[in-house]
């Protein structure tokens, strides 16, 4: 066994002996790092790197599940936050960083006339569909793509376990790019549904007019259009998806790259159903810590002034021209295909008749983590990703995927593993 993850297996027994899972984020825990092969634990970043507690390097297309939008300690975003230190983190009144941040929101974004903050991406998708079930006075909610770990969502996967029974019953999913699913299940329940929640965009292009269709199929049956853009917000368009696309939903909701890295997210919409916010109950002692605000308006300065939206689309054609070419020239799309924005691409991993995806999915991560490379499913890029990143990456990838094609096809795959292959897991994507 290397010893190149030494520390890591060693913190991670650690860690399980205290915390299930050993990892307080799902995707950060070894049910998507393959144990022995893995580095579990980091000690550091700066820029696109990252260094794990052994001291290895890698090249970061996590970033932090995506929420590290400028890259790692981003001067700007650092000497914002220091500066906000000296004054203080969470006071006993509300501060003018809230005010801040709120108006830049309603600037940039299409539907934000009024702005609440939380902590996660759980916390926004939650508050929106209590203010849409207190607005239109229905229960019922359609949902495409990832939304939280709140009841009223995660009942609807098959990781509902805890989920009251009554509660799942109250969440539809939908199909994406299918408007007459979308009406048909409205139809089923006539005035029952208060929200048509959905991603924009994950890792399929919305048809000519789907999300408008959308919005019009919600409206038509009396239900509020809400568009997640805990991850497309400010990676697709400095106003979101939904200035990228053009569609204004009722609702919206931001985190991830909103802080880069700091806990910090949002709801926004129209003025008349976030005014609701007086009436409902959506109240958290740190909805106003002042970090995570100090480094939202340096981001939103960054995005704003040097376009970071247009800078990861240039990277990501880049990429997808580059794996593109090695999928083709290497026989190997029969099992790795390509799909997303630029700046949010899938690699996607088909099964073959000898190979399950979960073992090749598990030999490229192994393959990937030792070449200096954090990958996990996405191409999550950053404003401090250069050209030669990307260089680094095609040529990484140049080598691994038509080799593991070849090994798929053959059922070679387990020969090379020198761990147990990952599980299936839930998909909502």
């Amino acid at each position: 066994m290397t010893d190149r993850y030494k520390h890591s297996r060693e913190m991670l027994e650690r860690a399980l002996a205290v915390i299930p899972l050993g990892s307080q984020t799902f995707s950060k825990s070894i049910t998507h790092f393959p144990q022995r092969v893995s580095p579990h634990f980091a000690s550091h970043g700066k820029g696109s790197r990252l260094w794990d507690v052994d001291g290895n390097e890698y090249l970061d297309f996590i970033n932090g599940l995506a929420s590290v939008l400028l890259g790692y300690r981003d001067d700007e975003v650092d000497a914002a936050v220091t500066e906000q230190l000296r004054h203080g983190v969470t006071f006993s009144l509300s501060h003018e960083l809230e005010i801040e941040v709120a108006e830049r929101l309603t600037y940039l974004i299409p539907c934000a006339e009024r702005v609440r903050f939380g902590k996660n991406g759980s916390d926004a998708t939650t508050a929106a569909v209590r203010l849409a079930r207190a607005s239109t006075g229905r229960d019922r909610i359609a949902v495409c793509g990832y939304h939280g770990w709140q009841d009223w969502y995660i009942g609807s996967t098959t990781r509902d376990l805890g989920v009251p029974e009554a509660v799942k019953a109250l969440t539809h999913s939908f199909p994406y790019n299918d408007l007459a699913a979308l009406d048909e299940l409205l139809t089923r329940h006539p005035g029952e549904f208060a929200a048509v929640m959905m991603e924009p965009m994950n890792s399929v292009t919305p048809h000519e007019g789907y999300l408008q269709g959308v919005l019009e199929v919600a409206h038509r049956h009396g239900a509020l259009f809400v568009l997640d853009e805990t991850i497309t917000g400010f990676r697709f368009h400095r106003g979101g998806a939904q200035a990228f696309f053009g569609v204004t939903p009722d609702l919206a909701t931001f985190g991830k790259g909103l802080g880069n890295g700091y806990p910090i997210s949002a709801v926004v919409g129209r003025k008349e159903i976030m005014q609701l916010m007086e009436e409902i109950f959506f109240s958290g002692t740190f909805g106003g810590e002042t970090i995570s605000l100090a480094a939202a308006r340096a981001v939103l300065n960054r995005v704003e002034r040097d376009d970071v939206p247009g800078a990861l689309a240039a990277k990501g054609a880049a990429l997808r021209s580059g794996i593109d070419r090695i999928l083709e020239a290497g026989g190997a799309s029969d099992v790795f295909t390509l799909s997303g924005h630029p700046g949010w691409t899938f690699l996607n991993i088909v099964g073959t008749a000898e190979t399950s995806a979960e073992e090749i999915r598990t030999l490229l991560l192994q393959e990937l983590f030792g070449r200096g490379i954090l990958f996990l499913g996405t191409h999550n890029l950053s404003a401090a990703h250069t050209d030669e990143d990307i260089e680094t990456l095609i040529s990484t990838y140049s080598e691994l995927l038509p080799e593991l094609a070849e090994c798929a096809r053959a059922g070679s795959v387990g020969e090379r593993l020198r761990c147990e292959p990952l599980k299936p897991l839930f998909r909502v994507r």
